[in-house]
């Protein structure tokens, strides 16, 4: 079993800048994909973000690629979401999530294929 907590999550002025954390006990996730999600209310949980430690590889949804920054702290078993440039658009909860599946060399954007997940951190931006 893995256990995930987020955090960092708050209410900042439309262009500033938050950092999500999502810590992980019980498994090392060094070998795992991690990904970042977000669900507005009243909308489905879409990708944003994800890495795959065993390719080297990161992706991006196409919203927020050049804002939002994926990385990983291997011996703090933690992963961040560096978030630049917010804006309203970007109001809702975020959540990570780990892919138990380790024969994929890239990052699956589909929700229902991460098999962990915590309960999610808020962040509100004000236009």
């Amino acid at each position: 079993q893995v256990r995930l907590v987020e955090s960092g999550g708050g209410l900042v002025q439309t262009g500033g800048s938050l950092r999500l954390s999502c810590a992980a006990s019980g498994r090392d996730i060094s070998s795992y994909t991690m990904a970042w999600f977000r669900q507005a209310p009243g909308k489905e949980r879409t990708f944003l973000a994800g890495v795959n430690p065993r390719s080297h590889s990161e992706y991006y949804a196409d919203s927020v690629k050049g804002r939002f920054t994926i990385a990983t702290d291997n011996a703090k078993n933690t992963v961040y979401l560096q978030m630049n440039g917010l804006k309203p658009e970007d109001t809702a909860l975020y959540f990570c999530a780990v892919d138990e599946n380790r024969a994929s060399s890239g990052v699956r954007s589909t929700a229902r294929l991460y098999e962990y997940w915590g309960q999610g951190t808020q962040v509100t931006v004000s236009s």
